[in-house]
């Protein structure tokens, strides 16, 4: 089934990041939608309600971004929108941050298929005029078969 929201401005969406971390059944988090959607600002906000000192910021052109919390954990976010090719994404080792106990949030995760774990949490945001709709649904693919 899953969850739908609706956020009026980008102060909803740190309610909305509370609302999906409790729902999630994972620590892979897949964000879809257009560029310019506002994936990188809920990242921002999951990031604060999951307690990180470090500044968010896009990973576009170092393609992974690792960000310290106060208990010293980490948590990852990956922009895989400027990779050309899965050799990109092998190379900056992704296996021991998407298979690994740490928080993970994917931007353009369809340039990775097949390199993912099957078990996720898939948000779809769209943006009608200045209203982001988020669909969230707990993703388990070996259940599914």
């Amino acid at each position: 089934m899953g969850l739908i929201f609706t956020a009026k401005n980008e102060n909803d969406l740190f309610d909305i990041s509370k609302k999906i971390i409790g729902y999630s059944n994972s620590n892979i988090f897949l964000l879809y939608g257009d560029m310019g959607v506002g994936k990188t600002t809920l990242v921002k906000f999951f990031c604060s309600t999951l307690d990180v000192v470090d500044i968010v910021t896009s990973p576009t052109f170092s393609i992974v971004n690792q960000y310290k919390t106060y208990n010293d954990k980490y948590v990852f976010h990956f922009d895989f929108y400027r990779t050309k090719n899965k050799n990109e994404i092998f190379d900056i080792g992704y296996e021991e941050y998407l298979f690994g106990s740490s928080y993970c949030f994917v931007e353009w995760p369809e340039r990775a298929e097949g390199l993912l774990p099957d078990k996720f949490v898939r948000i779809e945001m769209k943006l009608e005029n200045t209203i982001r709709r988020i669909r969230v649904k707990n993703m388990d693919l070996k259940s599914q078969i």
